[in-house]
């Protein structure tokens, strides 16, 4: 059967890899620090669909992360590892440097 990739113009549109959900092997360690990456709604998509170039592939990764289950945890590990590329948790890059500064500033004060 072939895959349908909806698009203005269908016939001029070569289809992306970022456009076909996949099943990626993640780490079954229960006790692991990452286990929880295997609920992750981002299982079912390529990594590069989580580290766009545009403020359009961003918006794609958040309403994928928006009812994720550990979309929380995503992000908590995204901002204690200080990783600094990509949308985790459905938070840029930037919006992960704002929270970061936040808390900084919030401890200072405190």
């Amino acid at each position: 059967m072939p895959l349908h990739f909806p698009s203005r113009d269908a016939s001029r549109r070569t289809p992306s890899v970022a456009d076909t959900p996949v099943s990626v092997a993640r780490p079954s360690d229960e006790d692991s620090t990452t286990a929880w990456m295997s609920a992750g709604n981002c299982r079912n998509y390529p990594p590069a669909v989580f580290f766009p170039s545009d403020g359009v592939g961003v918006d794609r990764a958040r309403k994928i992360c928006t009812d994720c289950p550990v979309a929380d945890q995503c992000l908590e590990y995204a901002l204690e590892q200080r990783i600094e590329h990509g949308v985790w948790g459905g938070c840029s890059e930037r919006e992960r440097r704002r929270i970061l500064k936040r808390r900084r500033v919030a401890a200072t004060a405190g």
